[in-house]
């Protein structure tokens, strides 16, 4: 090494202290050798960075990339210690493109040069989607290997941080500072709603997750309710759950791709699959859910959406490096569409869009939640997947959260009718009065 260690440290916690002085950041930065640079004048709730070694530096100067950043955390050579959602969102509040101006660049440099001269920490995260994880061709051998890399990681993983449902999609908060446990109901009952769902109705729902809402429509809307999934781990609880509720004559699962599927329902939900379809599949994906409905019946799609642009073909083909990690760590095989897209698309297979709402404002809160409770139970989601794994989905569901607050991503429930042979009327309500009476719960 050209230089020594205690040099590298003394030219950091100069630049360090250049940063505080420019920026003043609610964050601390702790260095190998144990000591604190503040980048504020007043830290918030501890926040503090940690660089393992000069060659983390030395790598992020050579690569400085989100994903290079992500795989250093994933990997430990850089720790954050107090809430990361909090943090962020001071930042975000705090750091301003005036601010960043204040930066003096060529200080910066003329501290952080010999870094370049220092072998570079090597960041390899051993958990990654192995194939291609782009979703360039779904095909149901890719799907299922999408669907078990992110939801068969174990029930018991999931039961850390979800609600005693197990429902891992937008919650809806009649209250703000209501509890995740009552949002996720009130979000099944308004699905049902909704739905307009009636006693001795067939049901379907595509991609059912753990079984939350074919149980709940079952018990509380006397429907015949039948879901599918790829996951083994869902399906394996789906069943269990049926049987502890006794509702065996009432409600079924089975693992199938919805291609694959047969037969006729009055009401079609898919909650939280739409962003596993594929954009070149949305024709195929419409045109299946069409051929399952009766003359207008109602489908509900619930999915999460970009923002649209322009030009919608260059920005679909342009991924970002947040969404280059969520494919690669977490959720292979995604692909999210502007909610106009989906609308057009909708209507020409088939159908009679009817209402569109956005839950936004509901997500960011959902996945607070999720993320506070995955960290209040980190030694045991460690012990269940391991720190690598345990990190990354703590990045994710902060990143996730900071994302639907910001706008930058956005969710849909778009409720629409089957045109078939009928005319004229839909069928639906005048209004949308019946959503919003008094809480059978």
């Amino acid at each position: 090494m050209p230089f020594s260690h205690a040099k590298l440290t003394a030219a950091a916690k100069q630049a360090l202290s250049h940063m505080g002085e420019a920026l003043d950041i609610p964050l601390s930065v702790a260095l190998w050798d144990g000591s604190t640079t503040s980048l504020g004048k007043t830290p918030a709730n501890n926040a503090r960075v940690t660089i393992k070694n000069p060659g983390v530096i030395a790598s992020l100067m050579r690569r400085p990339t989100l994903e290079n950043l992500a795989r250093h955390y994933a990997t430990e050579n850089i720790a954050f210690e107090g809430n990361l959602i909090a943090t962020s969102q001071l930042v975000r509040a705090k750091l301003k493109k005036k601010d960043l101006k204040r930066l003096n660049k060529k200080l910066l440099m003329a501290r952080l040069w010999p870094f370049l001269l220092v072998r570079g920490q090597k960041a390899k995260p051993s958990h990654g989607f192995k194939s291609n994880a782009e979703g360039a061709a779904h095909t149901n051998k890719n799907n299922k290997a999408y669907i078990h890399f992110h939801y068969d990681v174990s029930n018991e993983f999931y039961r850390l941080f979800l609600d005693p449902e197990m429902q891992y999609s937008c919650g809806y908060f009649t209250d703000w500072a209501g509890s995740l446990e009552q949002a996720q109901q009130d979000k099944l009952e308004m699905i049902c709603r909704k739905l307009r769902l009636k006693k001795g109705e067939r049901l379907l729902d595509i991609g059912c997750g753990w079984g939350g809402l074919i149980c709940y429509a079952a018990k509380h809307y006397g429907v015949k309710a039948h879901g599918i999934t790829l996951s083994e781990e869902q399906y394996a609880f789906t069943r269990d759950k049926i049987r502890a509720l006794g509702l065996e004559g009432q409600v079924t699962v089975e693992i199938r791709d919805y291609l694959a599927l047969e037969g006729t329902y009055d009401k079609i939900a898919s909650i939280g699959m739409f962003e596993h379809v594929g954009l070149k599949n949305f024709p195929t994906y419409f045109r299946k859910i069409n051929s399952l409905l009766v003359d207008r019946g109602i489908v509900l799609n619930h999915g999460i959406a970009r923002r649209g642009k322009m030009d919608l073909r260059k920005a679909l083909s342009h991924l970002t490096a947040e969404k280059r990690l969520i494919l690669k760590y977490i959720f292979p095989g995604s692909e999210l569409a502007p909610i106009g897209h989906t609308v057009n698309q909708m209507e020409a297979n088939g159908f009679e869009v009817h209402d569109v709402e956005a839950w936004r404002e509901h997500y960011a809160p959902t996945c607070r939640h999720w993320c506070e409770r995955l960290e209040a139970n980190k030694e045991k989601a460690v012990a269940l997947v391991g720190p690598e794994r345990y990190r990354l989905w703590i990045a994710y569901l902060a990143g996730v959260s900071l994302g639907f607050e910001a706008g930058s991503i956005l969710i849909f429930q778009t409720v629409a009718t089957k045109r078939g042979k009928t005319k004229g009327p839909s069928g639906m309500p005048p209004t949308r009065a019946d959503l919003y009476v008094p809480n059978r719960n």
